[in-house]
């Protein structure tokens, strides 16, 4: 039975990913933004939702640690194991603003969060935790991010990616992405919730639509930490073990190897043999896991 569930779930993330990158772009050609903007936001926001569930759950139940830890893993698995399978599959260019704006926003998340919540290292607190202080904090984050994302939107000159994409009204495009996000919360419930976001942009990278495939992890960071952490400390104060260091180490990390990718060889440009070393930067990081216990 586990193993039908396994098939059944890994059949509704590649089908919900086909159709999610297809309504996106679609509705991107409708609208006449760039894809950007929409693996940003729409698709971002739906890769997200298994992490979402997660968490509110979590936190309820007061269980930090599940609440933190998969918020920071999902980032790690985010660049270095997603963007790394993507690459392989097919060279991501990446645009100018996401290289200045969006990706050093994400690196930003991950030190704020190492900040916040490390109380005893530097407040003197007598314990670490991330209070409801700091979700709103973050919530505020949050909604700079968007107001940002929609200025983008208008103001930006770039062309949506029409190639593969068929010519749909909003309606049909809407309810691409619909069936596609019920296919990722399915087969994420049955097999993990950084699948979602894997299948998006693989399938995204395979179609050659590299902004879907890049604003979908960046934008899927930048949702986890301001976005679900936030709400999840507002629910309730989330205790930080000082063991996740390690884990938001490796988080601030990756982001600084992301950004400094962007200016080897041709510049803006994840290239197959760096998606590669993600790939086996993300193995030696499961590997220490194990190893610390």
């Amino acid at each position: 039975m586990t193993y039908i569930l396994l098939i059944l779930g890994f059949g509704a993330l590649i089908k919900g990913a086909d159709l999610l990158v297809e309504g996106a772009s679609s509705i991107a050609r409708r609208l006449k933004i760039s894809d950007l903007v929409i693996g940003l936001t729409i698709v971002a926001f739906g890769t997200s939702a298994p992490e979402l569930f997660v968490n509110i759950l979590a936190s309820m139940r007061g269980a930090s640690d599940i609440a933190i830890g998969n918020i920071v893993g999902s980032n790690i698995a985010n660049i270095l194991l997603i963007l790394g399978i993507a690459a392989l599959i097919y060279p991501l260019k990446v645009g100018r603003g996401t290289v200045w704006k969006e990706i050093p926003l994400g690196f930003l998340a991950a030190l704020l969060i190492f900040a916040m919540a490390n109380d005893v290292l530097f407040d003197g607190l007598v314990f670490n935790a991330l209070t409801r202080t700091d979700g709103l904090a973050l919530l505020a984050f949050f909604i700079i991010f968007l107001y940002y994302t929609f200025g983008i939107a208008k103001a930006s000159g770039e062309e949506p990616n029409v190639k593969n994409t068929k010519p749909r009204s909003l309606k049909s495009s809407s309810a691409l992405i619909l069936l596609g996000l019920i296919g990722l919360v399915i087969g994420g419930n049955w097999i993990g919730t950084s699948l979602p976001e894997l299948a998006t942009s693989a399938v995204a990278a395979y179609k050659k639509n590299t902004d879907i495939a890049v604003g979908n992890v960046v934008g899927s960071n930048i949702f986890n930490v301001f976005w679900i952490l936030g709400l999840s400390a507002i629910i309730k104060p989330l205790p930080f073990q000082p063991n996740l260091n390690f884990d938001l180490f490796v988080a601030v990390i990756a982001s600084m190897l992301l950004f400094a990718f962007m200016f080897i060889g041709r510049k803006h440009t994840l290239y197959r043999w760096e998606g590669g070393m993600f790939l086996l930067l993300y193995l030696i990081y499961l590997v220490l896991i194990v190893v610390r216990g």
